[in-house]
C-alpha cells in the first residue's frame, strides 16, 4: 500500500472546513492535514476502502470521495451539483489523493488539474408528489427549527420528518417527500450561512468540549434526547479513567438555538461517598466553566454543584454537516 502524504515535523497542520465519513463509521470533523494524511494511508484492507468528504456548510450534491482496495490505483470522485456534474479518475498514489482533497477542500483555483478526469452517467431522480399545502407548511416549520439547532444530518432530519406527522395508521408523509424537502430546505439554510465569518459559538463549544474531553471529562454534545438518557448512558462513553462528565441533550440544543441559554449537565463519576461525590461534581464544573473561559463564551453558575451551569449570550449558528 502507498504511503500517505508527510506533514513536516514540528508544523501546525490546519483545520480543512469539510467533514470525512469512513467506511468503519466514524466521521472526522474539521481534520488536520495529517489526520487526512492517516485516513487516506491506512486504505486499502477489508472494511475500510473509502471515505466520502463534504465541505462545511455541506451541500447534498456536493463532495469528493476516493475508493482504494489495495490494487494499484486510487479511485476518486467528485460531484459539483447536478447528476451532469460527477467525475471520476485514477491516480497512482495516496499522496496524489491527499493533495486532491485538500485542494478541494480549500476550494483552490484549479484544483482538479492533473488527472484524467471522466464524466459519469446518473439519471435524474424523479421528483416525489407534491405534499398538501397545510401538511408542508406546518412539516417546513418543525424542520426548519431542525436544522436550525445543526446537530441532525440529512438521514436522519428525512427520518424525522417522515414520522413527524404520523397519527396511528395514517402517514401523511412519505420517505421520498420528507427527502425531498428536507434537502430544499437544508439548501436553503446553507444559503443563510454563506455569509457566516469566523468561528461560531456552537464551534466555540465543540473546542472547549474538545479540550475537556482530551482532559478527562467525558464531553458529548447534542447528547441523547433528554437528562435522564444523558444520566443513564454518559458513563459508558468516555475513556475508562474520566472523571466526570459534562453534556446536554436535544432538548437543550433546541433551546440554545430558539434564542435561550445552553443548560449544561455535569457531575464526578459516583463513588459512593457522598460528600466526595458533592466536591467532585463541583470541581468538573470549574473545570467546564474554565474551558468556557478559555474558548470566549460567557456563563452562569453559582460555584455549588447544585447548580446548572448556563452558556449565555449565544449566537447560535451551527454550520450544517452530513
Amino acid at each position: 500500500m502507498s504511503m500517505s502524504m508527510s506533514v513536516p515535523s514540528g508544523t501546525v497542520s490546519p483545520m480543512l472546513a469539510i467533514r470525512v465519513q469512513t467506511e468503519p463509521g466514524p466521521s472526522h470533523e474539521r481534520p488536520a492535514l495529517r489526520l487526512l494524511s492517516e485516513l487516506v494511508g491506512r486504505l486499502g484492507g477489508a472494511g475500510d476502502r473509502f471515505l466520502v468528504l463534504e465541505r462545511i456548510p455541506s451541500d447534498p450534491d456536493v463532495y469528493f470521495q476516493v475508493w482504494y482496495d489495495g490494487g494499484d490505483d486510487y479511485q476518486v470522485e467528485h460531484r459539483s451539483g447536478a447528476p451532469e456534474l460527477h467525475f471520476q479518475a485514477y491516480v497512482a498514489s495516496a499522496d496524489e489523493v491527499v493533495e486532491l482533497m485538500a485542494r478541494w477542500a480549500r476550494r483552490e483555483d484549479g484544483w482538479d488539474h492533473g488527472p484524467a478526469w471522466e464524466r459519469l452517467d446518473f439519471p435524474a431522480d424523479e421528483p416525489a408528489p407534491p405534499l398538501p399545502p397545510e401538511v408542508e407548511r406546518e412539516l417546513e416549520e418543525a424542520v426548519r427549527s431542525w436544522l436550525r439547532a445543526g446537530y441532525a444530518d440529512r438521514a436522519a432530519l428525512t427520518e424525522r420528518a417522515e414520522e413527524h406527522l404520523v397519527d396511528g395508521d395514517v402517514r401523511p408523509v412519505s420517505r421520498e417527500q420528507a427527502g425531498q424537502l428536507v434537502v430544499r430546505l437544508w439548501r436553503e439554510r446553507v444559503a443563510e450561512q454563506a455569509d457566516w465569518a469566523g468561528e461560531t459559538d456552537p464551534e466555540r463549544i465543540a473546542r472547549a468540549f474538545a479540550a475537556l474531553d482530551d482532559a478527562g471529562i467525558t464531553a458529548r454534545e447534542d447528547f441523547t434526547c433528554c437528562r435522564g438518557c444523558g444520566l443513564a448512558e454518559i458513563r459508558g462513553e468516555g475513556r475508562p479513567d474520566a472523571r466526570g462528565f459534562v453534556f446536554f441533550h436535544t432538548q437543550c440544543t433546541q433551546g440554545a438555538a430558539d434564542g435561550g441559554d445552553l443548560y449544561l449537565l455535569y457531575g464526578g463519576f459516583a463513588t459512593g461517598d457522598d460528600a466526595a461525590d458533592e466536591a467532585r461534581t463541583a470541581a468538573v464544573g470549574h473545570e467546564v466553566t474554565a474551558a468556557l473561559d478559555a474558548v470566549g463564551l460567557t456563563w452562569a453558575w453559582d460555584g455549588s454543584a447544585h447548580d446548572a451551569i448556563r452558556v449565555t449570550g449565544l449566537d447560535w449558528r451551527k454550520r450544517l454537516t452530513g
